[in-house]
């Protein structure tokens, strides 16, 4: 079974990312959405849990999200950035969505 996780808050004012990496298998996909996007920014504290995250699993950023907050540069290597649709295909690629928030 492939589950897609979501992802909304921010690493730096919640705990859903550290749960959600916690708890997401390998072969899993990370959906990063609305200020859960600066997790993807290389050299924050979270960087290294994102890096390591990427070794077994898919992290995807919502372009969009990233847009709106002035953050489309400076993205960890390998983290995939995605739009609108791409956000849909995730969802229909994958058995169930885990919403984390």
């Amino acid at each position: 079974m492939s589950i897609l996780h979501t992802i909304n808050k921010s690493p730096f004012e919640k705990d859903s990312f550290q749960t959600c990496l916690r708890y997401a298998k390998a072969g899993s996909s990370i959906l990063l959405i609305e200020d859960a996007v600066y997790a993807a920014r290389e050299g924050t504290d979270v960087s290294d849990a994102v890096k390591a995250a990427i070794q077994d699993k898919s992290v995807f950023v919502l372009l969009p999200d990233l847009d709106a907050r002035g953050l489309n540069s400076n993205l960890i290597n390998g983290v995939q950035s995605v739009d609108y649709a791409g956000f849909v295909k995730l969802t229909t690629e994958n058995d169930t969505v885990q919403s984390w928030l």
